[in-house]
């Protein structure tokens, strides 16, 4: 990463745009997986894919903690001229993935009965539930080094290349859950092994790019430094928490849902999951995208231009959860009928309802994942994991608690938009923190020697 005469608003744009394309692809493979499911099984062995849901969120989470703890100290050491110490960071943290994974590999297949009821499998759902953890989870070293690699490459200067690298693995995707759902007939299990298989196949194109002469960043010797993984940790813990997220709220939900209202009703909230998934992974992909120019000029000591890339991103993000909701609370009927069949017409508006009411909250939730990511960024992973860990868990559990108990089920719809509007005002308290931290004869001189007429970075393609 080396800096050049070019605008900054253009290297946003080129990091911005391909993660948040990238995102949504990663969405699209369980939202496919789900179709097929729904098309070539039924409505039930689709809910038993979601119950299955937070396994992968899971295994998702726990590279991201990694690899953006990874791409943010990299980042930071490309922005101070240390090349050496990011190689050495970058292998490490790589050495970590693969022992991680098939730590929990190990885990899920000497307790995948356990965890499947853990999950809320039920009599009806158990055996595929089963299936699609167990098969999933061998291939968790495929899922968590594509993810490492898919964030990493963007530190290294190649978003663009991130992002063809997920839509093939994408269609690739498609096109074996069709081979192994319709045409063999392995169903949930042929769900499992088409995603698995594409995960391999992305990884292995990642590994081939990273040993060539062409990346900026090379595997090198190291000796294992605590330190490292102690930041990293620190770092990656907010992000990680906030793409966990999605799969905690499902578990959550799945929970409350079969408590407090049928399991029928778990179709219709995996249709509102996938959607949801779409909007957060969106946000998620703004953050990812402007966290490795940010890391880069904080490691340049250059708050000014932190602070422009931050309202850009929040605008950005803005922009995106408007043009996700309306969309789709108009189109909720549409939406609703790929996955359910025409002969449960009650399930089908009870779905459509449903979905509507959990829309309102996509409104809300773009400013708590911007400022997470920032906080991350920029170091002040305090800030982040409040942050991450209040949406993520806390909150959504607590909203859920007491909606229930005044409304019962219907309450449940609406946790969530009570859940960010909390989280909302927990990061505006975090925000006023960090301005009064920053003073302001120090932000003053920022501005006065630090924004020539022609802000500018050019981040290797």
């Amino acid at each position: 990463m080396t800096l050049e005469e070019r605008p900054l608003h253009k290297e946003f744009g080129r990091f911005v745009v391909p993660s948040v394309i990238a995102q949504w692809v990663f969405a699209l493979y369980t939202m496919v997986d789900g179709m097929f499911v729904a098309r070539g099984v039924g409505e039930l062995a689709l809910a038993a894919v979601n119950i299955a849901m937070p396994f992968v969120n899971f295994t998702f989470a726990l590279s991201l903690i990694i690899a953006v703890g990874t791409s943010t100290i990299v980042s930071i050491y490309f922005g101070q001229g240390n090349r050496e110490a990011a190689n050495r960071a970058y292998t490490q943290n790589i050495v970590t993935v693969c022992i991680a994974s098939l730590a929990v590999t190990t885990l899920v297949l000497l307790n995948l009965r356990r965890i499947a009821l853990f999950l809320g499998a039920t009599p009806d759902t158990l055996t595929w539930v089963m299936q699609y953890v167990g098969t999933i989870a061998c291939f968790n070293l495929a899922f968590m080094i594509s993810y490492y690699f898919e964030i990493l490459i963007k530190a290294d200067g190649r978003p663009k290349m991130a992002t063809v690298m997920v839509i093939i693995g994408a269609v690739l995707n498609c096109i074996l859950d069709y081979l192994f759902v319709f045409v063999i007939e392995w169903g949930v299990l042929g769900a499992a092994v088409a995603t698995g298989l594409s995960q391999l196949a992305v990884a292995v194109v990642f590994l081939v790019y990273f040993l060539s002469p062409k990346a900026k960043l090379r595997f090198a010797r190291f000796r294992l430094s605590p330190r490292t993984s102690w930041r990293t940790l620190k770092l990656g813990l907010p992000s990680g928490i906030t793409d966990f997220s999605a799969g905690m709220m499902i578990f959550l939900f799945n929970h409350a849902i079969l408590t407090h209202i049928s399991e029928e009703a778990i179709v219709s909230y995996t249709i509102v999951a996938y959607v949801n998934t779409i909007v957060v992974m969106s946000m998620t992909g703004v953050a990812q995208g402007f966290q490795p120019l940010v890391s880069y000029f904080y490691g340049r000591g250059q708050r000014a231009q932190c602070e422009k890339l931050l309202r850009w991103g929040l605008i950005t993000a803005m922009a995106l959860s408007v043009a996700i909701m309306v969309p789709t609370f108009l189109a909720a009927g549409p939406i609703v009928s790929i996955f359910i069949s025409p002969e449960m017409a009650a399930l089908r508006e009870y779905s459509v309802q449903v979905f509507r009411i959990f829309s309102v909250s996509f409104l809300l939730l773009s400013f708590n994942i911007t400022f997470s990511g920032y906080f991350t960024a920029i170091e002040r992973e305090k800030s982040s994991v409040a942050i991450s860990l209040a949406r993520g868990f806390l909150l959504i559990a607590l909203s859920l608690q007491v909606l229930t108990a005044l409304f019962g089920g219907a309450g449940i719809w609406w946790a969530p938009t009570m859940s960010e509007g909390l989280c909302l005002v927990l990061t505006f308290i975090l925000v006023l923190a960090y301005r009064k931290s920053c003073p302001r004869k120090e932000a003053d001189e920022t501005k006065l020697t630090l924004q020539p007429k022609k802000s500018s970075v050019k981040l290797e393609s």
